[in-house]
């Protein structure tokens, strides 16, 4: 009579080579539990905890193709220590798998089989996930067996900071009604939830965070505020998430953000949002009182900023960004220095004519055309 495996406790390996080889024959049953959890097959996952699988705390230690370097511990080896090759790993758990693919059935049953809403082997734990998925019923089910909405990870982020996607609002509120704090900075950076919607262009987050009393201007490591944050992260966004971004930036205005505030580099939101040419965000920020004239630390204005980025961005935003500033007062360029303006900006004639035209007199010297490129010239 074939012998029945015995039940499994503790910690459970896999290893990627392994997954690929048992698709070619009869799986083990670490493998099929692994594999039913990610499917979220409830149908398979009960029968192989009640036979085998019966601790709903076990830990998945997955080891993967690549390999890292890895620190043995100092008092073993000395100061030095001794770094050693070894394939990468990963610490998860039923619960934490389950809640990252959002199926919300096996999250069920896995809380009531006892599982630990705040276990974090890995790092993170099944809230976190939850949210990083968006996955919003798995996160209210988490949240209703009493897992801790400020869970902090490793990295030192709450399950808030991961709502990162326009389709995590949901988990947002869900920790929000749970008594998340919406003030708590975290991570390498010190960014608060209204940093990370700003850097995401999240308008939604961003008001929810607003209405539960999130401070404005809070400041991360670098010193930046939301408003900062989110114009420079413009460059980055698409039409949809630049029209979310704009919304995102008016929405803290409205909310008393100092539209001056300035980084560790003395840079000014305005700064950031010239620097990608967004002229519409340049406009905003300007209405705002935006200081036109502010010098960075390397002494850069807005207006140097935006003829930096006139090369890279499309003519018509580099022209109407520069065209905007010199409306609202921004100094032109030094005389002396038009020259290196020609060369930086030859590829884009409308820029130059802009500035040209802000001068009530500019001497015209020869010198101006050996600044530009000769397949340039010849356009």
């Amino acid at each position: 009579m074939k012998r029945r495996p015995e039940a499994v406790r503790g910690k459970l390996q896999i290893f990627q080579e392994m997954e690929k080889e048992s698709r070619l024959r009869e799986k083990p049953p670490e493998l099929e539990y692994h594999a039913a959890l990610i499917r979220g097959e409830l149908g398979h996952v009960q029968p192989l905890m009640d036979q085998l699988f019966p601790d709903a705390n076990v830990v998945f230690e997955i080891r993967k193709e690549e390999m890292e370097w890895q620190a043995e511990s100092p008092a073993t080896f000395g100061l030095s220590g001794l770094w050693t090759l070894e394939y990468k790993r990963e610490l998860t758990t039923p619960l934490r798998i389950a809640a990252a693919h959002g199926h919300t059935a096996c999250v069920r049953h896995l809380l009531d089989r006892g599982a630990d809403p705040d276990a974090t082997p890995g790092g993170r734990g099944a809230l976190h996930e939850a949210c990083l998925g968006a996955h919003t019923a798995c996160a209210r089910l988490l949240l209703r067996h009493r897992a801790d909405p400020d869970l902090a990870s490793a990295d030192g982020l709450a399950p808030l900071h991961l709502c990162r996607a326009p389709a995590s609002l949901g988990c947002a509120e869900a920790l929000l009604e749970h008594g998340a704090s919406v003030q708590q900075a975290g991570g390498t950076g010190q960014d608060t939830p209204l940093h990370v919607a700003a850097q995401h262009g999240l308008d939604d987050h961003a008001r929810l965070y607003l209405d539960c009393r999130a401070r404005v201007d809070a400041r991360n490591s670098r010193g930046e505020t939301a408003l900062s944050l989110a114009c420079g992260a413009a460059q980055r966004l698409d039409d949809l998430e630049h029209t979310r971004g704009l919304r995102l930036c008016a929405l803290l205005l409205q909310h008393g953000a100092a539209v001056d505030a300035r980084d560790e580099d003395e840079r000014t939101p305005l700064h950031k949002a010239c620097g990608h040419a967004q002229h519409s965000l340049v406009r905003l920020l300007l209405l705002h009182g935006a200081h036109a004239g502010a010098l960075d630390y390397g002494g850069a204005s807005p207006l140097a900023r935006a003829l930096q980025a006139a090369a890279c961005a499309p003519a018509a935003a580099a022209q109407s960004t520069i065209q905007v500033l010199l409306n609202h007062g921004s100094p032109t360029v030094w005389p002396d220095a038009f020259p290196k303006v020609l060369r930086t900006c030859a590829l884009v004639p409308a820029v130059i004519e802009v500035l040209v035209n802000s001068y009530t007199q500019l001497r015209v010297s020869e010198s101006w055309k050996e600044m530009i490129p000769d397949e340039v010239y010849q356009i």
